[in-house]
């Protein structure tokens, strides 16, 4: 349960809105909290910049993270990015120069101001988490340190577009996100009169960014750009890369521990894809204070002993038994000194044709070709601790793959890291994928995913090369699968299970493809972590604080379903989730009452890949008195063994008037995809 504070070192004040002035005359809007006296006793900044609407959209998260920051001392400044809630321009797509460019004139003018210390942090989850990292690399002399929660450092291998060069059908749901939240309005009572004009910009300006999105489908400098693997020397603030297991983004915060060469710290508990003082899974920790630690140190300069202590923390989870929510995960906090950890050694288990052994048996061949429904039980390809957005029970894809499972274990076996498999194996065409799904089996035999893996196998060398496999011709590919932190338990069973296909995780190869695996020759390599003493005397997380909630009235409560449906005539089957977000009067903004529905369907037959369809609908409603305006957005995808194909379309309205609608109708040639 967060705990609410409201009393705070120093009383807040809040400035709503503030206008930041670029160089090219747009003007954007900002939330600033700081403290009442920040005039005469300046403090450090801390941003965060996001393109969700701070009036509406992060209003309810930005209530019980800032005021809590400046209540200690802090200027929090929360940005509207060009093109989005108040500020003026027009949004063209992510993480692009024009975004970065901007944030260095922001933070300049954040440090000229009388309330600013000099010294700069930036916070942000998702997005902010991703354009922390890039502004970093930028160097900005009053940049000191960021926190990056649930981000990335490689758009393309680790993002919500590519896992292992195969395409996630999160593109498409995540275009048809950010195609309905830039339709958006201003408000009225920010921008005056002004407030259609800078909406029917961007109407039309924004474009349906799919377009550039499918337009680049192999790893290019497209994705390079943003992508600060690609030079991780450029970033010389500190960087606490904060993750969580069901979150799709905790691969991040290993490979940011081992590549940067600034200060930084590590942290992954059992999270969806939320701030962790009110994530589920639970447990919820002080995040709030564990930042204040880490702002002090490199903010003021104070030894809050942050430093000394170990650089990863992470959650090993216990076993559970299957469930698509938890409220909590049980488990326990351990410390790594330095990652990677020389503590950490692969344990080898062989695939052999009678399960997981540490020996190799005979080799021979396996062949799998999966019906086009496995992957049903997988979950959300990113969760946000929703009810229900997690893996399910994975007996239930079984039966569409190649299961091999272990002995029961004689003793608790721990890990920490990425699983890793080597396969030999061969295939009848020439483009197929195979994904890979660690789970521990129950005494019951109920079945929990622990981590997966995917591998378009055109991409079995290279991203930025893809090759076409010779069918027939055996090759050895390895499979990265999913950083994990678990204890599986003595009796217990492992469980590896490859199947041709993940949907709707994943968009299918172009034709039915069929696998041979080489048994025996095959291996599971698991990072096993030995125990630690030191586990037992980590000083404990401070209980969860918040400030006060926000100010709203829920005319209407969210609701969220997720069905999947098989045709038993047509063999169809079709997963469907339903967003409501509820209807939201913002008493502090005048009455300003927002409504948000999406509507996702998609749809596959098991035998024929050109079945496989996605159909996602978006609407959008803003009020005041006698003042609405709405939007209705649908972007629809399906394929053909050579093209995608999209058709989306945009309508807008003031009241009952149509003000901009829009087409587009593309196809896309399928690049080793």
């Amino acid at each position: 349960m967060i705990q609410v504070v409201s009393d705070f070192p120093r009383k807040v004040t809040v400035i709503d809105p503030a206008f930041i002035p670029l160089a090219d005359g747009t003007r954007l809007a900002a939330r600033i909290w700081l403290p009442a006296d920040a005039g005469q006793d300046p403090v450090p900044a801390i941003l965060e910049y996001l393109p969700y609407r701070r009036e509406d959209g992060t209003a309810a998260r930005d209530a019980l993270t800032h005021p809590y920051f400046a209540g200690h001392g802090y200027a929090c400044v929360r940005v509207d990015m060009r093109g989005s809630g108040d500020s003026e321009g027009v949004l063209l797509g992510e993480y692009l120069q024009q975004e970065q460019d901007d944030a260095l004139e922001i933070i300049d003018w954040i440090t000229a101001q009388p309330w600013c210390a000099g010294t700069v942090g930036m916070i942000g989850i998702s997005w902010g988490g991703f354009n922390g990292l890039q502004i970093a690399a930028r160097r900005p002399p009053a940049l000191k340190a960021i926190v990056s929660i649930c981000s990335t450092d490689d758009r393309y291998a680790d993002d919500i577009h590519f896992m292992g060069g195969c395409l996630l059908t999160d593109k498409a749901a995540w275009n048809a996100a950010m195609f309905s939240i830039n339709t958006t309005p201003p408000d009225p009572a920010v921008l005056g009169d002004r407030w259609r004009d800078v909406w029917l910009e961007r109407l039309r300006g924004s474009g349906l960014w799919l377009e550039d999105w499918l337009a680049h489908q192999r790893r290019d400098e497209f994705y390079q750009h943003g992508s600060v693997c690609e030079d991780f020397a450029a970033i010389e603030a500190a960087v606490y890369a904060v993750g969580g297991w069901a979150d799709g983004y905790s691969n991040a915060v290993f490979r940011l521990l081992d590549g940067l060469q600034a200060p930084c710290k590590g942290l992954v508990g059992p999270w969806g894809h939320k701030y962790p003082h009110f994530a589920e899974p639970g447990p919820a920790i002080g995040f709030l204070q564990e930042c204040l630690r880490w702002w002090d140190h490199w903010l003021k300069g104070e030894d809050t002993g942050i430093m000394d202590e170990p650089r990863l923390r992470c959650w090993i989870q216990d076993p559970v038994p299957p469930r698509t929510y938890y409220a909590e995960r049980p488990g326990r906090w351990v410390a790594e000194d330095a990652w990677p950890s020389p503590r950490i050694e692969p344990t080898t288990l062989h695939l052999n044709r009678d399960g997981l052994s540490p020996q190799a048996g005979v080799a021979g061949p396996l062949a799998i070709d999966s019906p086009l429904t496995v992957g049903m039980m997988a979950g959300a390809w990113c969760s946000y601790g929703l009810q229900p957005d997690q893996p399910g029970d994975q007996r239930a894809e079984a039966g569409g793959s190649l299961v091999f499972d272990s002995a029961p274990l004689a003793e608790d076996l721990e890990i920490l890291g990425a699983p890793v498999l080597e396969l030999e194996l061969a295939c009848d065409r020439p483009q197929a994928m195979v994904a890979a799904c660690l789970a521990e089996v129950l005494a019951d035999g109920a079945a929990t995913r622990v981590s997966y893996g995917l591998l378009n196998l055109s991409h079995r060398d290279s991203h930025e090369r893809p090759e076409p496999l010779q069918p027939g011709e055996t090759y050895r590919v390895r499979l990265q699968l999913n950083d994990a932190g678990h204890r599986f338990a003595a009796g217990h069973r492992i469980r590896i299970a490859l199947s041709t296909v993940y949907w709707p995780i994943a968009w299918p190869s172009p034709e039915k493809a069929m696998l041979t695996i080489t048994s025996a020759s095959s291996r599971l390599h698991m990072p096993r972590r030995p125990p630690r003493n030191e586990d037992t005397e980590l000083a404990p997380f401070a209980a969860a604080q918040s400030a006060p909630p926000l100010a709203a009235t829920a005319e209407r409560e969210s609701e969220y379903r997720w069905r999947v449906e098989h045709d038993m005539k047509n063999g169809y089957v079709t997963t469907r989730q339903w967003f409501d977000e509820g209807r939201i009067r913002y008493d502090e903004h005048d009455g300003w009452t927002v409504e948000s529905t999406h509507d996702e369907t998609f749809t596959i037959h098991p035998d024929d890949p050109s079945s496989a369809s996605l159909d996602i609908t978006w609407t959008e409603r803003f009020e005041r008195g006698d003042w609405r305006v709405s939007s209705r957005t649908r972007t629809r995808m399906t394929s053909t063994p050579t093209h995608f194909i999209v058709d989306a379309t945009l309508e807008a309205r003031e009241g009952d008037e149509i003000v901009h609608e829009q087409r587009w109708q593309r196809e896309f040639a399928r690049d080793h995809v």
